[in-house]
């Protein structure tokens, strides 16, 4: 009989010694000490970003990139509307419609992602050009479609130059990147 009783002693002590062990733990799960990881104040400095490509690279100036780099995109509209229809009018001065229509779409410098359209609409800009989706697709083409938007019909088709991604003038006849994996970055490795 002792030896039921002292193995019964022993599992006590070892189901108290477990929950105290868990009750410290538990408590320790909550701490608000201000020397832990999550509550330490940290500052981040924003480098760059780049929402729509080409407007950095190609509508603003090189001497603007530091600007757009550091304010946020509720700035981009008063900060960079005449550089993008400046860029526009040196090649197109009759057309505002067009300057006017790309300073919109492109400003500010965001994704746009319309979940209530068709998954199947999505791509650069569709959710302006064609009341899309919206996002960006891996297989965009977003330099043809850049030049489609400044010289050809696609936007504004009293001022036409060309049908949109016909040469010369709307496509650079570079394909999109084509090697794409099922798994993220999703993008093959560089040749």
């Amino acid at each position: 009989m002792s030896i039921t009783h002292n193995a019964a002693r022993a599992r006590r002590t070892w189901l108290v010694a477990l929950g105290v062990a868990f009750l410290l733990g538990a408590a320790a799960c909550g701490s608000d000490s201000p020397t832990s990881p999550s509550q330490q104040n940290r500052s981040y400095n924003q480098v760059q970003r780049l929402g729509n490509p080409l407007l950095s690279e190609v509508f603003l100036l090189k001497k603007d990139h530091p600007t757009h780099g550091s304010i946020g995109p509720s700035d981009d509209v008063a900060a960079f509307t005449t550089n993008v229809k400046g860029f526009v009018a040196a090649f197109r001065p009759q057309a505002t419609t067009l300057q006017n229509t790309l300073a919109g779409a492109l400003l500010p410098d965001v994704l746009i992602v319309q979940t209530d359209r068709a998954g199947s609409t999505a791509g650069w800009l569709s959710w302006a050009l064609a009341n899309g989706w919206g996002g960006r697709k891996l297989t965009d083409d977003v330099v043809d479609i850049g030049l489609s938007g400044i010289f050809s019909d696609l936007l504004d088709p009293t001022q036409a130059v060309c049908k949109p991604f016909t040469l010369p003038l709307c496509t650079d006849n570079v394909g999109s990147h084509s090697a794409f994996t099922g798994t993220f970055p999703y993008l093959a490795a560089p040749k």
